[in-house]
Protein backbone atom coordinates (compact mmCIF):
# COMPACT_ATOMS: atom_id res chain seq x y z
CA UNK A 1 0.00 0.00 0.00
CA UNK A 2 1.30 3.48 -0.68
CA UNK A 3 0.24 6.40 1.30
CA UNK A 4 -1.40 7.74 -1.25
CA UNK A 5 -4.04 5.26 -0.55
CA UNK A 6 -4.63 5.54 3.09
CA UNK A 7 -4.95 9.37 2.34
CA UNK A 8 -7.58 8.36 -0.05
CA UNK A 9 -11.00 9.46 2.24
CA UNK A 10 -13.07 6.84 0.21
CA UNK A 11 -11.10 3.95 1.01
CA UNK A 12 -12.99 1.85 4.26
CA UNK A 13 -11.45 0.52 7.12
CA UNK A 14 -12.18 -2.92 5.87
CA UNK A 15 -10.19 -2.28 2.43
CA UNK A 16 -7.07 -1.49 4.89
CA UNK A 17 -7.61 -4.71 6.58
CA UNK A 18 -8.26 -6.75 3.34
CA UNK A 19 -4.31 -5.27 2.34
CA UNK A 20 -2.73 -6.29 5.05
CA UNK A 21 -0.04 -9.41 4.67
CA UNK A 22 -1.26 -12.76 5.95
CA UNK A 23 0.32 -13.79 9.63
CA UNK A 24 2.82 -16.58 8.72
CA UNK A 25 2.06 -17.85 12.15
CA UNK A 26 -1.52 -19.31 10.95
CA UNK A 27 0.24 -20.51 7.75
CA UNK A 28 2.55 -22.62 9.81
CA UNK A 29 -0.31 -24.41 11.64
CA UNK A 30 -1.99 -25.30 8.26
CA UNK A 31 1.29 -26.82 6.92
CA UNK A 32 2.45 -28.43 10.23
CA UNK A 33 -1.34 -29.01 11.81
CA UNK A 34 -0.90 -30.10 15.30
CA UNK A 35 -1.95 -33.80 16.16
CA UNK A 36 -5.52 -33.89 17.39
CA UNK A 37 -5.84 -34.60 21.55
CA UNK A 38 -7.53 -38.31 21.21
CA UNK A 39 -4.73 -39.53 18.51
CA UNK A 40 -1.25 -39.99 20.55
CA UNK A 41 1.67 -40.19 18.29
CA UNK A 42 3.58 -42.84 19.27
CA UNK A 43 7.01 -44.28 17.46
CA UNK A 44 6.07 -47.55 15.13
CA UNK A 45 8.31 -50.71 16.06
CA UNK A 46 9.94 -52.82 13.62
CA UNK A 47 7.43 -55.31 14.70
CA UNK A 48 4.49 -53.70 13.95
CA UNK A 49 5.70 -52.62 10.89
CA UNK A 50 6.83 -55.80 9.56
CA UNK A 51 3.55 -57.45 10.98
CA UNK A 52 1.41 -54.76 9.23
CA UNK A 53 3.70 -55.97 6.22
CA UNK A 54 3.19 -59.58 6.28
CA UNK A 55 -0.86 -58.90 6.54
CA UNK A 56 -0.61 -56.48 3.53
CA UNK A 57 1.20 -59.29 1.83
CA UNK A 58 -1.54 -61.83 2.90
CA UNK A 59 -3.91 -59.93 1.29
CA UNK A 60 -2.21 -59.28 -1.42
CA UNK A 61 -1.94 -63.03 -2.41
CA UNK A 62 -5.40 -64.13 -1.50
CA UNK A 63 -6.69 -61.46 -4.08
CA UNK A 64 -3.91 -62.70 -6.50
CA UNK A 65 -5.24 -66.06 -5.75
CA UNK A 66 -9.05 -65.27 -6.01
CA UNK A 67 -8.16 -63.28 -9.59
CA UNK A 68 -6.32 -66.39 -10.81
CA UNK A 69 -9.09 -68.50 -10.09
CA UNK A 70 -11.82 -66.10 -11.62
CA UNK A 71 -9.95 -65.52 -14.95
CA UNK A 72 -9.71 -69.77 -14.88
CA UNK A 73 -13.52 -70.27 -14.73
CA UNK A 74 -13.96 -67.21 -17.29
CA UNK A 75 -11.72 -69.21 -19.83
CA UNK A 76 -13.29 -72.39 -19.10
CA UNK A 77 -17.12 -70.62 -19.59
CA UNK A 78 -16.32 -69.12 -22.80
CA UNK A 79 -14.72 -72.51 -23.79
CA UNK A 80 -18.29 -74.09 -22.87
CA UNK A 81 -20.09 -71.42 -24.45
CA UNK A 82 -17.97 -71.03 -27.55
CA UNK A 83 -17.92 -75.48 -27.74
CA UNK A 84 -22.21 -74.96 -26.74
CA UNK A 85 -22.97 -72.42 -29.94
CA UNK A 86 -20.52 -74.40 -32.47
CA UNK A 87 -22.47 -78.05 -31.30
CA UNK A 88 -26.25 -75.57 -31.79
CA UNK A 89 -24.91 -74.86 -35.29
CA UNK A 90 -24.07 -78.17 -36.12
CA UNK A 91 -27.42 -79.67 -34.60
CA UNK A 92 -29.40 -76.68 -37.01
CA UNK A 93 -27.15 -77.62 -39.97
CA UNK A 94 -28.12 -80.80 -39.60
CA UNK A 95 -31.70 -80.43 -38.81
CA UNK A 96 -31.76 -78.48 -42.23
CA UNK A 97 -29.57 -81.23 -44.45
CA UNK A 98 -32.03 -83.84 -42.60
CA UNK A 99 -35.03 -81.93 -44.43
CA UNK A 100 -33.53 -81.63 -47.68
CA UNK A 101 -33.05 -85.82 -47.98
CA UNK A 102 -36.15 -85.88 -49.44
CA UNK A 103 -35.27 -84.04 -52.30
CA UNK A 104 -33.03 -85.78 -52.83
CA UNK A 105 -34.69 -89.35 -52.83
CA UNK A 106 -37.25 -87.41 -55.40
CA UNK A 107 -34.39 -86.77 -57.83
CA UNK A 108 -33.53 -90.31 -57.51
CA UNK A 109 -36.51 -91.60 -57.80
CA UNK A 110 -36.94 -89.11 -60.71
CA UNK A 111 -33.48 -90.24 -62.45
CA UNK A 112 -35.03 -94.11 -61.83
CA UNK A 113 -38.10 -93.34 -63.87
CA UNK A 114 -35.83 -91.78 -66.85
CA UNK A 115 -36.54 -88.00 -66.43
CA UNK A 116 -32.97 -87.00 -66.90
CA UNK A 117 -34.34 -83.35 -66.55
CA UNK A 118 -34.00 -83.36 -62.73
CA UNK A 119 -29.91 -84.51 -63.44
CA UNK A 120 -28.43 -81.17 -63.00
CA UNK A 121 -30.87 -80.40 -59.69
CA UNK A 122 -29.74 -83.51 -58.49
CA UNK A 123 -25.72 -83.09 -58.64
CA UNK A 124 -26.29 -78.96 -57.50
CA UNK A 125 -27.70 -80.36 -54.93
CA UNK A 126 -25.57 -82.92 -53.90
CA UNK A 127 -22.37 -80.98 -54.46
CA UNK A 128 -23.66 -78.36 -52.16
CA UNK A 129 -24.31 -80.67 -49.19
CA UNK A 130 -21.11 -83.04 -49.85
CA UNK A 131 -18.94 -79.32 -49.59
CA UNK A 132 -20.78 -79.61 -45.53
CA UNK A 133 -19.89 -83.13 -44.78
CA UNK A 134 -22.71 -85.32 -46.23
CA UNK A 135 -21.90 -88.56 -47.80
CA UNK A 136 -23.60 -91.65 -48.89
CA UNK A 137 -23.69 -95.01 -46.57
CA UNK A 138 -22.52 -97.51 -49.40
CA UNK A 139 -24.43 -100.31 -48.43
CA UNK A 140 -24.95 -103.40 -51.12
CA UNK A 141 -22.92 -105.72 -50.01
CA UNK A 142 -21.46 -104.49 -46.72
CA UNK A 143 -22.01 -106.64 -43.66
CA UNK A 144 -24.94 -105.44 -42.23
CA UNK A 145 -24.47 -102.64 -39.45
CA UNK A 146 -27.67 -101.76 -37.01
CA UNK A 147 -26.02 -98.61 -36.73
CA UNK A 148 -25.77 -97.39 -40.35
CA UNK A 149 -28.58 -99.80 -42.30
CA UNK A 150 -32.38 -100.61 -41.65
CA UNK A 151 -33.37 -103.77 -42.15
CA UNK A 152 -36.95 -103.63 -43.88
CA UNK A 153 -36.62 -107.15 -45.74
CA UNK A 154 -35.11 -110.32 -45.16
CA UNK A 155 -34.07 -113.15 -46.93
CA UNK A 156 -32.24 -116.76 -46.14
CA UNK A 157 -29.23 -117.32 -47.87
CA UNK A 158 -26.42 -119.62 -46.58
CA UNK A 159 -26.34 -119.07 -43.17
CA UNK A 160 -23.28 -117.51 -42.68
CA UNK A 161 -22.81 -113.26 -42.46
CA UNK A 162 -25.40 -111.11 -42.53
CA UNK A 163 -25.14 -108.82 -45.84
CA UNK A 164 -27.10 -106.31 -47.67
CA UNK A 165 -28.43 -107.54 -50.86
CA UNK A 166 -30.13 -104.28 -51.90
CA UNK A 167 -30.72 -100.89 -50.82
CA UNK A 168 -34.37 -99.73 -50.66
CA UNK A 169 -33.32 -96.03 -49.88
CA UNK A 170 -29.97 -94.39 -49.21
CA UNK A 171 -28.64 -93.62 -45.90
CA UNK A 172 -26.00 -90.37 -45.21
CA UNK A 173 -23.30 -89.64 -42.98
CA UNK A 174 -23.42 -86.05 -41.99
CA UNK A 175 -19.62 -85.37 -40.13
CA UNK A 176 -19.07 -88.46 -37.98
CA UNK A 177 -22.80 -89.42 -37.48
CA UNK A 178 -25.31 -90.99 -39.66
CA UNK A 179 -27.96 -88.84 -40.32
CA UNK A 180 -29.96 -91.47 -41.88
CA UNK A 181 -29.98 -95.00 -41.94
CA UNK A 182 -29.88 -96.90 -45.36
CA UNK A 183 -33.63 -98.70 -45.53
CA UNK A 184 -31.79 -102.28 -46.75
CA UNK A 185 -32.75 -105.86 -47.30
CA UNK A 186 -30.44 -108.30 -45.77
CA UNK A 187 -29.40 -111.65 -46.38
CA UNK A 188 -28.39 -114.45 -43.90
Amino acid sequence: MTDEDIDDPEQTELDLEVDQPVDSAADSNIENPQPLADEPLEPLSVEALVESLENVITERDDYRDSLQRLQAEFENFRRRSSGEVDQRIAIGISRLVESLLPVLDACDAAETQGLEEVAPIKSSLEGALQKGGLRRIEAVGAPFDPNQHEAVLHETGDGSEQLVVEELRPGFWWGERVLRAAMVKVRD
